[in-house]
């Protein structure tokens, strides 16, 4: 595989906002959860801050490339790193980060498959810094899928790689990783059936949300037809409902 440079993997995008104004109120409806408070505006000025400070790397890195400047290329080249290694949470679910389950998978987009097949590429591969900087990569491209073609027919396999990829040791954001294992199987019915088992057990181990986690036990056993998998959740509602006492 052909190693491909952070300045060539991921172009710059135009900022979010412009640079010195704060971000517009979101819609009615389409504002964070009441658990996240009113972050909402906060989070977009952050995402925008974060995405700025990108680019502006980026343009650094252009500008020494062509000058010719050896040092201050390596430089840029190692802020831009660093950049991309640096852990990078999810402030606010809602705000620019996992789209609604209403996403229809209709149409099958020649450009989306073959950005699926590069991030599979990257996923996974390496150890220490490198392994954490391809899961960056093929995020970025997954990420990249469900921007440019929402509507695709690898939008529930790009949900389930990203929930194994949010999950990783390279991010460890697990309500982050339980929500897109969800949106999976709500963009494709039937794929990756055990999609709702692990958003079922990040939701019971790591975010201590019992109740969604019995609803979604429950929807293995309906749904799911691995029988080690309806055995383990049936257990595991037991457990949780006290009906093994």
């Amino acid at each position: 595989m052909a190693a491909v440079g952070w300045a060539a993997a991921d172009q710059p995008s135009k900022p979010l906002t412009e640079p010195g104004k704060a971000s517009a109120p979101l819609p009615p409806g389409d504002g964070p959860s009441a658990a996240a408070g009113s972050d909402a505006q906060l989070v977009e000025r952050h995402i925008s801050a974060r995405k700025e400070y990108e680019n502006s790397l980026k343009a650094l890195h252009e500008h020494y490339t062509k000058v010719g400047d050896k040092q201050r290329l390596m430089w840029a080249e190692r802020e831009l790193m660093s950049y991309h290694l640096m852990w990078k949470p999810s402030y606010n679910l809602e705000v620019k980060d996992v789209p609604p389950a209403t996403l229809e998978a209709r149409v099958n987009v020649r450009e989306a498959n073959e950005l699926y097949k590069t991030a599979m590429e990257y996923k996974g591969r390496g150890i220490g810094d490198e392994y954490v900087l391809n899961m960056r990569r093929a995020e970025l491209l997954l990420r990249e899928v469900l921007d440019k073609y929402p509507n695709s027919d690898k939008i529930g396999d790009v949900a389930y790689q990203l929930g194994d990829i949010y999950e990783s040791r390279a991010y460890k954001q697990y309500d982050r990783s339980a929500k897109y294992f969800e949106r999976s199987f709500q963009w494709v019915r039937g794929s990756r059936t055990d999609a709702r088992l692990r958003a079922a057990l990040l939701y019971d181990r790591q975010l201590n949300e019992r109740t969604k986690a019995v609803d979604l036990y429950r929807a293995v056993v309906e749904h799911d037809t691995n029988p080690d998998h309806i055995k383990q959740a049936e257990k595991r509602i037991g457990e949780l409902t006290g009906r093994n006492k």
